[in-house]
């Protein structure tokens, strides 16, 4: 199809004139190095599913069930980015078709790797503006055999933040449900858990609660209609000039209930263009 619209001089929308929606299979699973390949139509929900069995899971958890390929074209992630980070540091190969139907291969299978250019990490949030992402190799985490979380009903959350990413704590997530909460998951072997949850209230107060609080969490990330960034440092100064929003300290990202206009810098904005013109020089992708 590609092939076809770059030789007629025609436009492809990838997504909803091409899509991954019949390559949903995992081809290849290797347990004991923790990763696998996947086709970038299998859904979270499926993979995960498929990865169960070997007690193993990805660290990605968007709102939702996305595919992969959606994962990587949009740099979607979770409250578990706070650990493990986002598609791009969870990717290590792709198999990406151009926009002149060329296919190509990139990075490699293994955790270690420095086969090529990382054309994995590239395309992650270019929408599908650089190329159609056909399958992925992954990076996999045990699944862990224990999970508690502690929320801190508070009206300094900046400081609670600050205290926390300042600790010897190893949160799975830190979510700040402003106004009013932080949220800090852990995860791990039992006894571990407990003491990081007794450390934390020690540390920062907070009570113990269930796990619905992260799905309130994703519901309240997926019905955000703004997305913002802060720097390191500015978490105070961002709450006080909004009334609600949803943020990950760690990341300084945080998602807002109204849209916002941000407007990427002038040298931003020319290095994505020449790179896109590397990728797509005859403009085939919308």
């Amino acid at each position: 199809m590609l092939r076809g619209a770059s030789a007629a001089g025609s436009r492809v929308r990838i997504g909803s004139d091409l899509d991954a929606g019949g390559m949903s299979a995992v081809l290849e699973h290797e347990a004991g190095d923790l990763t696998c390949t996947v086709e970038a139509g299998i859904r979270l929900s499926a993979l995960a599913a498929a990865l169960a069995p070997s007690g193993q899971r990805l660290s990605l958890d968007p709102p939702g069930a996305p595919t992969i390929g959606a994962c990587l074209a949009a740099n979607l992630s979770g409250p578990l980015r706070h650990r493990f980070g986002s598609p791009r540091d969870l990717v290590l190969g792709v198999t990406l078709v151009l926009a002149d139907g060329t296919i190509v291969n990139a990075g490699g299978k293994v955790v270690k790797n420095v086969a090529g250019y990382d054309l994995g990490k590239l395309v992650c949030g270019s929408h599908g503006r650089l190329a159609f992402i056909g399958r992925v190799s992954l990076r996999l985490h045990p699944a862990p055999i224990a999970a508690a979380t502690v929320v801190v009903e508070t009206t300094d959350a900046a400081s609670i933040s600050a205290a926390l990413l300042g600790s010897q704590l190893v949160p799975s997530a830190v979510d700040v449900l402003h106004p009013g909460r932080v949220a800090v998951l852990f995860e791990g072997g039992a006894a571990a858990v407990a003491a990081q949850v007794e450390s934390t209230k020690a540390l920062v107060g907070g009570a113990g609660v269930d796990a619905s609080i992260w799905v309130a969490s994703r519901e309240q990330q997926a019905g955000c209609l703004g997305r913002s960034w802060f720097a390191p440092g500015e978490l105070g100064a961002f709450l006080a000039t909004h009334a609600a929003a949803l943020v990950r300290p760690a990341a300084g990202i945080a998602f807002l209930p109204t849209a916002t206009e941000t407007e990427t810098p002038a040298a931003v904005r020319a290095l994505e263009e020449r790179v896109r013109e590397r990728f797509d020089p005859h403009e085939v992708l919308l």
